[in-house]
């Protein structure tokens, strides 16, 4: 399947390529993606080269891999948003980050909406998985504004982790009514 560029109304989602490797390098070095993401890791452009690749391959086998996120107004990649195994057996989440300067104002929440839309719209998801670090408040408030429940914590990563889903029929059910976006700056 073919890798889509997805568009919101303020956001456009574009698959990892290699011709911005230079860009979400920078995006995964930023302190602010990298605290809770990499666990404060300072990742190298190979490992950036291999996330691209490994994107590319999950878009081809399953349909879905990782998007950069960009305004639509033409800005550098702001962010990321999409979908990459985590876990032992791995299990594909739903992931986000976006640089500080553009938190806070509901870009999070609007891509990873986009994302886990196509998940059950195009490829038919039974349900979507994400996890975040205990600590990160943040994310735990985009997974509560997409509707997403908690199913359990465990005290893996260090911080201690905490488990969300959503299945086809509760998004369903939550999609129609508006979902909530945005949320106070951290």
């Amino acid at each position: 399947m073919e890798a889509p560029q997805l568009t919101t109304e303020r956001l456009v989602l574009r698959p990892f390529a290699s011709g911005v490797v230079a860009e979400l390098h920078a995006l995964f070095t930023d302190a602010h993606v990298r605290r809770w993401l990499l666990d404060d890791d300072v990742v190298s452009r190979a490992w950036v080269e291999g996330e691209i690749a490994d994107s590319e391959a999950r878009f081809s086998q399953v349909g879905c891999g990782l998007w950069s996120v960009s305004e639509r107004s033409g800005t550098p990649i702001i962010g990321f948003v999409g979908y990459r195994p985590f876990f032992d057996p791995p299990e594909l989440q739903l992931l986000y980050g976006l640089l500080p300067a553009f938190c806070g104002r509901g870009f999070a929440t609007e891509a990873a909406t986009t994302a886990v839309d196509y998940a059950f719209d195009v490829l038919h998801f039974d349900e979507v998985r994400a996890a975040t670090d205990t600590p990160n408040q943040a994310s735990v408030a985009v997974l509560e504004r997409l509707g997403m429940s908690e199913r359990r914590r465990t005290a893996e990563g260090g911080h201690g982790t905490v488990f969300f889903s959503v299945t086809a029929a509760e998004w369903q059910e939550r999609r129609s009514r508006p979902l909530p976006v945005g949320g106070p700056r951290r």
